[in-house]
């Protein structure tokens, strides 16, 4: 039972990775090749063919995938705070890579988010049973 809790704890961490990779680096490249001013809806649309958009897209349908493939045997409420740390990420990149200004009060929320990941990220990513299938044992936190 330890093994399978193991292989458990290091999908999930994988799946985690995937998800955020794609959720940073999909709204970047979103971010990054969108018009500073669009008229009206069907300038969305061909906003959608733009390179750096188009490549955006497809990372965002990737972390799609990953995060469903997460939440499909994971808690809910270790997904969202372990992959929330992309919103760190996302912060980080906003500033280096486009030059956006983050203000101390940011930097304050964003050391929440990070606090609140370092909570979660040490509990087992499943805390009950699915489908007639025994939970895991819990998997003791690294001392």
């Amino acid at each position: 039972m330890q093994r399978e809790a193991a292989r458990l704890r290091a999908k999930s961490w994988l799946f985690a990775f995937l998800a955020v990779v794609t959720n940073v680096f999909g709204n970047f490249a979103m971010k990054h090749g969108m018009p500073a001013q669009l008229d009206g809806p069907l300038a969305y649309i061909t906003a959608l063919f733009r390179p750096w958009v188009a490549l955006g897209v497809v990372l965002m349908v990737a972390w799609m995938l990953a995060r469903m493939a997460l939440l499909s045997w994971a808690d809910l409420s270790y997904v969202l705070p372990v992959t929330s740390i992309g919103y760190v990420l996302v912060a980080i990149v906003g500033k280096v890579l486009l030059n956006e200004q983050i203000t101390a009060r940011r930097w304050a929320g964003i050391l929440l988010i990070v606090a609140g990941v370092a909570l979660v990220g040490r509990g087992a990513p499943q805390t009950f049973r699915r489908h007639g299938n025994p939970a895991p044992e819990p998997v003791e936190a690294a001392r």
